[in-house]
């Protein structure tokens, strides 16, 4: 499962992420970016392309079943 994490304190709103994955990220009014925080993994290439394309690099992608099967690891190495 794709998340999304933007640092809105970072976003200075030029919004190439908004031309990268117009169905993920948007412009509410000309300064506020908003975002779908979980796309659907269907949308991961164009989100890749939305993070690369951030003139601030704040964009930050993260797999939620990455995170599951190495934490499910971690346990099992706990045992």
């Amino acid at each position: 499962m794709l998340r999304i994490v933007v640092d809105l304190n970072r976003c200075e709103s030029y919004a190439q992420c908004v031309f990268a994955a117009p169905t993920v990220f948007w412009m509410k009014d000309e300064e506020s970016l908003e975002y779908d925080y979980a796309p659907d993994d269907s949308l991961r290439v164009q989100v890749e392309r939305a993070a690369a394309a951030c003139p601030v690099q704040a964009i930050s992608i993260c797999c939620l079943d990455e995170q599951l099967e190495q934490q499910g690891g971690n346990h099992s190495e706990q045992q």
